[in-house]
This record gives C-alpha cells, structure tokens and sequence, in this order.
C-alpha cells in the first residue's frame, strides 16, 4: 500500500496571500487591532468578545423616544414617577435609535440599568469614534464612576455630532459632572438628574458655568433636578449665571433650596454690582483687547524710543512728532481717546477701601466696542454697564428663558425679589417661564399671583392651555 502524503500547511505569508475559503478560520485579532465598521450592532458584541466580557448585552433598535429628559422646560413634578416607572431590564440590552433605519447611522445611544463597567468603557471610547451620526448619549442607572466618566469625556469630545449627554441614577463619589461643562466643550444638553448631587456638585458646576475669567458658550440646557442641592449649592449655581450668556434653560426642581437659595438665583436676575474680582477683569480685558487705546502708546513713536540718542535716532524722532502732529491736527478725538484710557490704568494700582470706578471705563470700552464689532461682547464690556455710587451695575442675566425652582422649600419670603427682577428684564430679554409650583407657601398668595400674571403672556406652557381653553369653549357653543 502506498501512504499518502500528509498536505502540507501553507505558511503565513502564501495564507494571506492566496485569501480565505469559506472554511478557513480568520486570523484571531486583538482589541487594538479591531477596525470598526460603524455598525453597532456588529462592533459592539465584537469589541466586548476581544475583551472577554462574558454576558455581552444584546443592541436593539427603535424609534426615537416620545420626549427626552434633556428638555428641561417639560420637566415637571411628574418626571420622578416616570425615573421609578423606568423598567429594570431583565435582559441587559444596549438601545439605539437610527436615522433613516440605517445601520450605519445611529442617532441615539441608551445603557438602561446595567453597569458600564471599565471595560464596557473601553468599547465605547473605541467606538463612538466611528460614529459620525451620533447626537445623544444616554446612561440611566449605568453604575458609572468618577473614572470612567472622565474617560468618557475625553472620548465625547472628539465625537463632533454628539451634542446631548444624559447622566442619571448615576451618583458619583467624587461630582466629576461638572467636566462635562468644560470651557471647550460642545455639549448643547446635559441631563443630570437623580443623582444624589449635593451643594458640592452644585459649587463645580456653578464654578464651571462662568468665573470673572471663563464661561461655558455652547450649553443651553441644563436638567439638575432630583438632586440633594440646598441653599448653598443654589448661591454656587447663581454665581455661575453672573456671566454665562449661553444657557437657556435650568431646572432646579425638587431639591432642597429654600429662601436664601431662590434670594441669590432671583437677585441674578435683576441688575446686579459687579464684584471687586469682576472689576479688575473687566480692567484687564480693557487693556489685553485694546493695548493702543487703554495705554495710550502710539506702536511708531514707542518703536523709535528704543533706538540710541544718536543725530539719526533724533531725526527720526523729530519725523515721528512731526506726524504725531499731524494726525492730531486731522483726528483730534484720537489723543482724547488715549489720555481717557489712562484711567483704567491708574486707578487699578489702587487698593484698600471700597473700590471706585472711573468714568473713563465707559469711553475705553465703547472705544473697544466700536474696533470690535464683530466678536462676542463679553457680559463684563457690556455697553449696559451703568455707574452708580461707586459701583460698575450690570443689567443681570436676561439670557436665560426657563428657570424650574418647583417641588423646592421656598416659602412667600423671596417671591417679592423675584416680581422685581421680573419686571426689571422688561422686553430686552429674559424668563419667559418660571415655575414655583410646589413650594411652601400658598398657591393663591398675593405675589406669586402677580408674577403668574406677569409671565403667562410669555409662558409657552400658559399659552398652549390658554388655546385648549378657548377651543373647548367654542366647541361647547357648536
């Protein structure tokens, strides 16, 4: 009998060479190596397999939700009953919702009462970066930490789509939320309820909304209800509204805030002095931004000082002060301009005392308003800025259109800060809601009636029952 030869095994090179039969088993990779296809539904379960996560939960797609908790001006005193009511999966599953049912185009991503472990961390960080379409990232009772979250952040930031996170149920030992609101940072809503946040959450979060040197731009809805946020982490919110010009819309419903709480968030509202930290920046943008204007120094005449008495270094001085004279000749207002934006200068030398403003700020600034009419007035150069006593007065937040304060421990004491404030924002701007609902004082209370009265023509929610009203009586007289 003649045996056969054994086949021989092809090595490496000739394997990758030649391709693959449907029979031949493919190269095994590693996490690392991994190229993901933008499918979810493909690079989830393969992701989590290379990491050796042994129960992968299962992706399912559906419709985009009815209403999203981003949106902090339908969030209501019923919104609680709907956090209960959201079911505990018995199977662990990973829910998205896509554009156009196309697999390659997810628009939301959902972990829904799971943990989202460090290693389920690591997948998403590898592939969120594939997600070109991805809008909304949503963790409900995930079990997250404060290291995971921080990875995330740095993931979330390269992902230019995605512009809604949702963090709730999720408590986090040491408040890491407030990096979400980064300076630098692209998120346009940001959910943060029911997560046990106390007054130290709040002080990050107020700290990162605006300082006298930073402001967070892009933000315009922020959801912090549910919390354990009382009078003290209010104070750190509304300090944190002095100079944000982005946010739209906060809610701050069913905490702990009580008077002095809703006292600073009401006065925040309303004009307001600036502080002497606020001051001394305004000074400094005054003199960054406009050096020419605030200190007066023409670049040409500052130019020739450094050169050596020498006969030419005289000429050429005597040519620089014959155009000095000259051009005040032609534009008189300019040495006017420059000798006003001394002011600042000297005066910002000065310590001790109450601080004293001098009315050359308003010309330099208008100087610096005229030169730079295209960029962004920062809060502290507003034109509005008024001198009274001593003081530099700002007109007070009149960005912010929705303020939710129900379900809190306010009582009748500061709701008469409130109607002034509301009646100081006029027509140029301002709430157009406000709800108190659920506090500790009487519904049918004479102030709270008033400010009712004052914002139901500008309540978007006043108006839609006022048009169910009136159709249901016209109904009735058919």
């Amino acid at each position: 009998m003649s045996r056969k030869k054994p086949k021989e095994k092809p090595d490496k090179a000739n394997f990758e060479d030649t391709g693959h039969t449907p029979n031949d088993k493919l190269p095994v990779q590693t996490f690392e190596e991994y190229q993901c296809s933008g499918n979810v539904e493909i690079d989830f379960p393969e992701l989590c397999a290379l990491l050796g996560v042994k129960k992968i939960p299962a992706v399912s797609s559906g419709k985009q939700p009815a209403s999203s908790t981003t949106e902090t001006e339908a969030d209501t005193g019923d919104s609680q009953s709907r956090i209960d009511a959201e079911p505990l999966w018995s199977k662990p599953c990973l829910q998205m919702v896509l554009e156009n049912e196309d697999p390659l185009c997810p628009k939301s991503l959902k972990f829904s009462g799971w943990k989202v472990n460090e290693r389920i961390a690591r997948v998403l960080q590898k592939m969120l970066l594939t997600l070109s379409t991805l809008q909304s990232l949503q963790f409900w009772q995930a079990g997250l930490s404060d290291p995971t979250v921080i990875s995330l952040i740095n993931t979330i930031s390269l992902c230019s789509n995605l512009s809604s996170v949702t963090l709730e149920g999720n408590p986090l030992p040491e408040q890491s939320y407030h990096l979400l609101l980064s300076e630098d940072s692209l998120l346009t809503h940001l959910s943060l309820r029911n997560n046990h946040m106390g007054d130290e959450g709040a002080r990050l979060i107020g700290s990162a909304l605006s300082t006298a040197r930073s402001a967070n731009k892009n933000l315009v809805s922020l959801n912090l209800a549910f919390n354990s946020i009382g009078d003290a982490g209010a104070a750190y919110i509304a300090q944190g509204l002095r100079l944000n010009r982005a946010l739209l819309c906060l809610s701050l419903s069913n905490n702990h805030i009580g008077d002095s709480g809703a006292a600073h968030l009401a006065a925040v509202l309303g004009e307001f002095a600036l502080t002497h930290e606020e001051v001394v920046e305004r000074r400094k943008l005054l003199l960054e931004r406009a050096p020419a204007l605030a200190l007066g120094v023409d670049s040409d005449q500052s130019a020739t000082e450094s050169v050596p008495n020498s006969n030419v270094g005289k000429g050429k001085k005597k040519e620089a002060s014959k155009k000095d004279e000259k051009s005040t000749k032609e534009n008189p207002k300019s040495n006017k301009k420059s000798s006003d934006a001394k002011g600042p200068q000297s005066k910002a030398g000065k310590s001790g005392g109450k601080e004293k403003i001098s009315a050359h700020e308003d010309k330099s600034s208008a100087a610096l308003n005229e030169a730079e009419s295209v960029d962004i007035v920062n809060p502290l150069l507003d034109q509005l800025v008024q001198h009274r006593e001593g003081e530099l007065i700002l007109p007070g937040n009149k960005t912010l259109t929705s303020l939710n304060l129900a379900g809190n421990r306010i009582t009748e004491k500061p709701l008469p800060l409130f109607l002034t404030s509301l009646e100081m924002q006029g027509e140029d701007g301002g709430l157009l809601r406000l709800s108190l609902q659920r506090n500790r004082f009487p519904p049918f209370c004479e102030c709270y009636m008033k400010i009712k009265e004052l914002m139901a023509p500008t309540d978007p929610l006043e108006k839609k029952s006022s048009e169910q009203t009136e159709e249901e009586g016209q109904g009735a007289q058919h």
